[in-house]
C-alpha cells in the first residue's frame, strides 16, 4: 500500500504480523474469507474437503498483518489468526514485548487487598 505521506514514526514501529489458521473440513467454501481479506493472503485451494466445498489456502502468509477480518466475517469459525512476535517490536494485541508476557507476577490469583478494610 502505498501512502500520500511516509508515517512519522514508521521507523520505529513495524506492522503487526499474524499466521492465518484454517480447519479445512469446517469450511463451506463461501469465498468471504478470500474476498474481503484487505492484504489478499488467501485464495481458494484446488482440493476438495470432505464435505466437497474448496477451502482457502494461504498464499501469502508474510502480507498477513493479523486484523482478524477472515475469523469475523467467517459463519463456520474455520478460520483465525494469531500475532507473530516480532524481535524488538511490541505484540499488537498486549502492548506487551514478548519476553513482558511471559513474566507473570507470583501473586497471581491471590486476593487483592484494597486500602484499610477494618483492620
Amino acid at each position: 500500500m502505498k501512502f500520500w505521506r511516509e508515517p512519522l514514526d514508521a521507523g520505529e514501529k513495524k506492522p503487526p504480523r499474524g499466521k492465518v489458521h484454517i480447519l479445512i473440513e469446517r469450511c463451506k467454501g463461501c469465498g468471504f474469507c478470500i474476498t474481503y481479506c484487505p492484504k489478499q493472503v488467501l485464495e481458494a485451494s484446488t482440493d476438495f474437503n470432505r464435505r466437497g466445498y474448496h477451502p482457502p489456502v494461504v498464499k501469502y502468509p508474510e502480507r498477513c498483518v493479523n486484523c482478524g477480518l477472515c475469523s469475523i466475517i467467517c459463519a463456520e469459525f474455520a478460520i483465525w489468526t494469531t500475532a507473530s512476535p516480532q524481535p524488538g517490536n511490541t505484540d499488537a494485541g498486549t502492548g506487551a514485548t514478548p519476553a513482558e508476557e511471559e513474566q507473570t507476577p507470583q501473586t497471581a490469583g491471590t486476593p487483592r487487598k484494597e486500602g484499610n478494610q477494618g483492620g
